[in-house]
């Protein structure tokens, strides 16, 4: 329903009516307990398989026929000892397929639940007032989490496509890929033949702020569609059939791209989006329009040249012998000449310039590097030496009672180890520090500086720690490797599949940062390193896929919006949106103060805008805290 000119008048009058109370900001409880349930589930139920299969083939046939043979010679020469080594890869591979599929199983059982009790459907779901429909959209979000983390870091990363259409959280259609990407996992409608390129992502919500909404809106792709590289898609976004997205090329919230029914490629490049020419695109990727025409008309193309070749062959056949052989003569000669080899190049002839490879690195951080090394082994030494008292005990005696445990005893062993890499890191970065304290400032990055050499050597020790937490099964955990390394940081604060540094870094309570963020507070520029810290206050949001330079500080209720980027030393001001490359000043941050039952969609083709009423998703009894057309009437 369209309400153009109702939404004209709020919009004139918005400031005026801003709300005299203060709004409803309920802080969002997540539900750990309700979390740990549903994934101690997941998790369980995808091992129980496996160990069955494990434990069997080990007892009753590895160990019978391989450790237990007469002689060591007997391993390599008798056939049961043979065959029960060689099958133990495709044992191991059938095992890792039993289990891929069972994580798909349960998430699917657990995932159909929750949309019976509380569907996905689009529209706005206000953050500041605790709802059912926000309690369930963070239940699904959680739930899909591992089953996600497990598929994209996998050995076999394209069983995500599977993965997702398995558990109905997303429809993709056949002979589409999807490369590595962070998002692309949940209410989106995909065709097919389409492309999905690195870090490119449709997400299917948005979070504008830690009391604003979730705006959450299926995204759509038709057919034939390519996303380049890094391309980000806002909810609510349509892409029509045989539409081309040149890297980096994004759009926000409610954007339609193409024109529905158009056969011809639409190429579309920029921040935000815009439709190109093809002048444009022969100057960015090298193709001539006639190459051009060839690749969009495709399928015309092949049946114009399957013509050629049946006319062709019709004149062929009406000429006599002669003709024939003539012809034959003359295209041998044309094609001897069509395929003259050129003369090789003399390798002699060159010289160390034409071959040289210019790579010059730092220096520096390879020597850094090559020191921690040496301490890498012990942490490991000391961590795995756990581990490994753990299974000794743990499968002493192999039963059927060892098989319902193997599960509990594999994520036992995985935070054993995770945990004692950062007890141990943490003791050889107490020492680092007793050497030399950490300290901000403006440090030349070069062999010889203490503060430069020292700064790699406690990157270099925290990072390890940090990987093994965000690569376990509950990778949100490494908020405790962020702590035990001195990061002012409480369970309240969030991140997302974020990179952060381990140091020099504050949050306040509430904070979330969104997904392939990046928050620095230490970067090398030229030869220069810069340490400074970054504070972020209360309710703070940044969004995804931003960069947060050293020294920013965010002040409560802040917003830096999606793909922008802060610069040195940036203040951003108490309840403003930020947004841009750099981030500048865009609107007041209001909460709920604003209606929030009106969207605006844009078309990239036409340039037009439409303004239409959507959803709100709340409970009934509280949608008197909500402001929508209704509740002006």
């Amino acid at each position: 329903m369209t309400i153009e000119g109702k939404a004209e008048n709020f919009t004139e009058s918005e400031e005026s009516e801003d709300s005299e109370e203060e709004p409803v900001r309920e802080e969002v409880r997540m539900q750990y307990v309700l979390y740990m349930i549903l994934f101690f589930i997941i998790y369980y139920i995808s091992w129980i398989g496996p160990s069955f299969i494990l434990i069997s083939y080990f007892v009753i046939i590895f160990r019978t026929y391989f450790l237990d043979a007469p002689t060591f010679l007997a391993i390599f020469t008798e056939l049961n000892p043979l065959l029960a080594l060689f099958l133990m890869p495709l044992v191991l591979i059938l095992a890792y397929l039993v289990r891929m599929f069972f994580i798909g199983l349960s998430t699917r059982i657990i995932w159909g639940i929750t949309e019976k009790i509380s569907p996905s459907k689009s529209g706005i779901i206000p953050r500041n007032i605790k709802s059912k429909a926000a309690d369930f959209y963070h239940i699904r979000s959680f739930v899909l989490k591992y089953g996600k983390s497990i598929f994209t870091k996998g050995a076999l990363p394209w069983l995500s496509k599977w993965f997702y259409n398995f558990v109905k959280s997303a429809k993709i259609g056949k002979g589409t890929t999807i490369e590595e990407s962070l998002v692309n996992d949940k209410f989106m409608t995909v065709g097919k033949n389409c492309y999905f390129g690195v870090n490119s992502s449709l997400s299917s919500h948005v979070v504008e702020g830690i009391f604003g909404n979730i705006s959450y809106f299926e995204v759509k792709a038709g057919d034939n569609v390519t996303f380049a590289a890094f391309n980000s898609l806002g909810p609510g976004t349509e892409v029509h059939d045989n539409s081309f997205l040149l890297p980096l090329a994004s759009v926000q919230k409610h954007v339609t791209i193409g024109k529905e029914g158009e056969k011809n490629f639409g190429y579309y490049f920029g921040m935000p989006a815009r439709k190109i020419f093809k002048k444009k695109i022969n100057e960015f990727i090298g193709l001539s329009p006639e190459q051009l025409e060839i690749n969009e008309n495709m399928e015309e193309y092949l049946s114009q040249i399957k013509e050629k070749k049946l006319k062709s062959k019709e004149k062929k056949s009406k000429k006599n012998k002669e003709e024939k052989v003539k012809e034959s003569q003359e295209t041998t000669e044309s094609n001897e000449e069509e395929h003259k080899v050129e003369e090789p190049i003399d390798i002699n002839s060159l010289t160390k310039e034409d071959l040289a490879i210019d790579f010059t690195t730092s220096s520096a951080i390879s020597r850094v590097n090559l020191k921690f090394l040496a301490v890498y082994f012990p942490i490991f030494w000391l961590s795995g030496l756990l581990v490994a008292m753990f299974w000794y005990e743990n499968t002493r005696w192999l039963n059927l009672t060892t098989v319902f445990f193997l599960p509990v005893a594999l994520f036992a062993m995985i935070y054993i180890f995770v945990f004692a890499v950062l007890f141990f890191s943490k003791l050889f970065l107490i020492f680092l520090n007793l050497l030399h304290q950490p300290r901000e400032g403006v440090f030349i990055a070069e062999i010889g500086d203490k503060d430069y050499e020292f700064w790699m050597m406690r990157t270099e020790l925290k990072k390890i720690a940090l990987w093994f937490f965000r690569n376990t099964p509950l990778p949100w955990l490494d908020v405790i490797a962020f702590r035990w390394f001195g990061i002012r940081m409480d369970f309240t604060s969030h991140l997302n599949d974020a990179w952060c540094d381990a140091e020099f870094v504050d949050f306040g309570r509430n904070c979330l940062v969104g997904q392939g963020a990046t928050v620095m507070s230490s970067m090398v520029v030229g030869k220069y390193l810069i340490i400074k810290r970054v504070i972020f206050d209360d309710f703070v949001l940044v969004g995804g896929q931003s960069t947060i330079a050293p020294g920013t500080i965010i002040e409560h209720d802040g917003f830096i919006g999606a793909l922008s980027t802060t610069t040195y030393n940036q203040v951003l001001e108490p309840e403003w949106i930020y947004f841009g490359i750099p981030a500048i000043k865009l609107k007041k941050n209001k909460y709920g103060s604003t209606r929030r039952d009106v969207i605006t969609r844009r078309s990239v083709d036409d340039e037009t805008k439409v303004e239409e009423i959507t959803e709100v998703h709340v409970d009934e009894d509280k949608r008197k805290f909500v402001k929508t057309g209704d509740s002006e009437e």
